[in-house]
């Protein structure tokens, strides 16, 4: 009997003893549910001492405070209570579901993992006003503001957004990094490069500090209400207190700060369809048209250029030059496309260019027609229509094209040779002679034939060592793509906004070159899908859309030298292997 209550005593004992060594981890949150201004506190608690902290996965939060321990260990009425807990202070930074994940910890060689927790992020609410509270402080004195320069516009009219970060008072902004950028859905963008120096101004009747963020000019796509998604920035600022430091100054504390510009809405008004030309290809502005020729006068199988130029204020990338008509009789060749446009928030300001080279094949009078380009000008909300002057062509020495003559009239063309014409009078009249052959033993046919083909032989051995290798050629055509598309932008590799403007342009020019397409149609979907038809492999396609994803990121962030040199090496590398490809 006894034994038998022994046995229960040590049974009930170890069955207690396991119950209070089992191991409780859990995760805790301040609030299931807040504000994306408003502040989420984390704590990961384990009731017995563990090792191996492993935080868990934080996306789409900003750690301002972690990773925090605290360890406690209690004695009431005779029971031990023991906790350890680890604990972050977190910031949202985009709305909706966020996941508070996993975290591990080790016990007696045992992993332990928590429990993922959902935390729901909704619209920014209304904070406590303390005038002493350093929080309070920098949401009244630090602003985002977007300003744009027109309300309405038309298709294609451009329009700028300038985005203030205005800061007043004491508080000063120590560091500035953007969470969500805006969107230009519906618009041809391009950023402004900004110095971002300190200015001030008056915004809602107090005198501020200002620094201009980002500055972009638009170009929309589109009629009608076009939104553009706001941009939103995360601000640490030095916020001044009620207290001194031992030499009497005044001690700053760090604050974070989640600013947003808020939405905007644009009216873009379709092109008037009264008086609208046959010829109008989308160009809003102010231009002029300029079509001229290298030479007026030259002999058969030279060469000549012909120009059609376009100068002036407008969307001069965005859209297409008109075609250069010419007579059959002059042989002309693709144009090769060129531009000099500056980029400011006013707009687009410069000129665009096809240079066509014409070889004519026989002498004559060749007239090159006029042509005409129609634009629609915001200001005046009309449509005009520029129109060159036709041009002719004198070539003085040649041959003669048969059973034609060379025409004068400023409005007619050369005719070619048809083919019945190109053929002479054949003879009715023969002569006889003997056909009786020599022997053709040690004749002079029978010794050409026989030193032919050591002839050939050394004419062939000769070629194959004076023949340039292919490595050479390849370095050769290397040599003059890098010449034409990156020379600029090596050039400028000293200042990094400068060299990554010019490196995007080269790689935008090259792509017009390659795939005669215009400048608004470079999404990069659309290029990953063209190269893809081009037979471009997906290696290839993906260094060069890198490259430009770069150059984008550049125009935010400092490069570099290494960095510069390596994209410039990158983009020789790219445009190479896409060249052989193509």
């Amino acid at each position: 009997m006894n034994k038998w209550l022994i046995s229960c005593f040590v049974a009930a004992l170890l069955s207690t003893q396991m119950l209070f060594a089992q191991v409780s981890f859990n995760t805790t949150v301040s609030k299931n549910e807040l504000g994306i201004n408003e502040r989420l506190r984390v704590e990961f608690t384990i009731n017995q001492d563990g090792d191996n902290f492993s935080p868990p996965s934080l996306e789409g939060f900003r750690v301002i405070s972690g990773l925090n321990q605290s360890v406690s260990n209690m004695f009431i009425n005779g029971k031990r209570s023991y906790s350890k807990t680890y604990s972050y202070v977190l910031v949202p930074l985009k709305k909706g579901t966020l996941t508070i994940g996993q975290a591990s910890v080790e016990v007696d060689g045992e992993i332990y993992k928590t429990t993922p927790v959902n935390v729901q992020i909704k619209d920014a609410v209304e904070l406590p006003k303390n005038p002493n509270d350093p929080n309070y402080i920098a949401r009244e004195n630090v602003h985002l503001v977007a300003e744009i320069s027109k309300s309405k516009v038309y298709i294609n009219e451009p329009v700028s957004v300038v985005y203030k970060l205005y800061f007043g008072g004491s508080v000063r902004p120590s560091d500035v990094n953007p969470i969500d950028m805006p969107e230009y859905k519906d618009f041809w963008s391009q950023d402004i490069p900004s110095r971002r120096t300190i200015s001030q101004e008056t915004y809602q009747g107090k005198r501020y500090n200002y620094v201009a963020w980002q500055q972009t000019i638009l170009y929309p796509q589109r009629a009608g209400k076009l939104p553009i998604a706001p941009l939103t920035l995360d601000v640490q600022l030095d916020v001044p207190t009620n207290k001194r430091d031992f030499f009497g100054n005044q001690v700053f504390t760090q604050v974070s700060q989640t600013i947003t510009a808020g939405k905007r809405t644009l009216t873009v008004l379709p092109f008037p369809e009264e008086g609208k030309p046959n010829d109008f290809s989308g160009a809003v502005g102010s231009f002029t048209l300029d079509v001229k020729t290298s030479k007026s006068e030259l002999n058969a199988s030279e060469s000549l250029q012909a120009t059609v130029e376009v100068n002036g204020k407008g969307n001069l990338k965005l859209f297409s030059l008109p075609e250069l008509s010419t007579p059959s009789a002059l042989e002309r060749y693709d144009p090769e496309y060129s531009e000099q446009v500056s980029t400011t928030l006013s707009g687009m300001r410069g000129s665009i260019k096809n240079a066509y080279t014409l070889v004519p094949q026989y002498q004559g009078k060749y007239p090159i027609p006029a042509i005409s380009f129609s634009y629609f000008d915001p200001a005046t909300k009309s449509y005009n229509t520029l129109r060159s002057k036709e041009i002719i062509v004198d070539v003085l020495e040649g041959p003669t094209a048969v059973g034609s003559t060379a025409v004068t009239p400023a409005n007619t063309y050369t005719t070619l040779p048809s083919a019945g014409s190109s053929f002479q009078f054949i003879a009715q009249r023969a002569t006889f002679r003997s056909i009786a052959q020599a022997p053709f033993f040690a004749s002079k046919w029978f010794f050409v034939l026989l030193f032919l083909p050591i002839v050939i032989l050394v004419l062939l051995l000769a070629i194959r060592q004076y023949k340039p290798n292919e490595t050479t050629v390849a370095q050769k055509r290397k040599a003059r793509l890098v010449k034409k598309f990156l020379g600029k932008a090596k050039r400028t590799m000293t200042e990094s906004s400068s060299f990554y403007v010019a490196l995007e342009l080269a790689l935008h020019n090259y792509l017009k070159s390659r795939l005669q397409i215009q400048t608004n149609e470079f999404s990069k979907e659309k290029i990953k899908a063209l190269l893809s038809e081009k037979g471009v492999d997906d290696q290839t396609t993906a260094l060069f859309v890198r490259l430009l994803t770069n150059c984008e990121l550049a125009r935010y962030t400092p490069s570099s030298r290494n960095s510069m040199e390596q994209d410039y090496q990158t983009a020789v590398t790219a445009i190479t292997q896409m060249d052989k490809q193509f």
